[in-house]
């Protein structure tokens, strides 16, 4: 089984600085795009950054010019380096990671590459961790 392990969450003040990792294990071949996403309290999960198999990134308006996304094919990790955090509720950041390559042992194949203008955003994730949380504080 593919499992996704976050780490790096914690309680930070505004202004500051947070490094979070994901690593990947188990049985696949490759990962094309992974992502970061967050989630606070009553609302949906919103995506945060992706990178692709090509290294290609895209951020959200929120995060543009404070986040990095990248990640480290050798590792099997992806980074999001988060600068001048700005003060939030407690939200919780979950890696995900879209299967490529053949099917796994247990038969889990990759999903359609997205198309269109805005295809980055519209990857359907295989694979989601459990989440690392971040509070920043004002």
């Amino acid at each position: 089984q593919v499992q996704l392990m976050e780490s790096g969450g914690g309680l930070v003040e505004a202004g500051a600085s947070l490094r979070l990792s994901c690593t990947a294990s188990g049985p696949y071949v490759c990962l094309s795009a992974m992502a970061w996403h967050r989630q606070v309290p009553g609302r949906e999960r919103e995506l945060v950054a992706v990178v692709t198999k090509d290294t290609t990134t895209h951020y959200e308006d929120a995060v543009k010019g404070r986040f990095i996304i990248s990640r480290d094919y050798s590792a099997n990790a992806v980074y999001l380096q988060m600068n001048n955090l700005k003060p939030d509720v407690p939200a919780v950041y979950t890696c995900a990671a879209v299967l490529c390559g053949p099917p796994t042992p247990g038969g889990l194949a990759g999903p359609p590459i997205p198309d269109g203008p805005d295809k980055i955003r519209n990857y359907v994730y295989n694979f989601w961790g459990r989440g690392t949380q971040v509070t920043v504080s004002s």
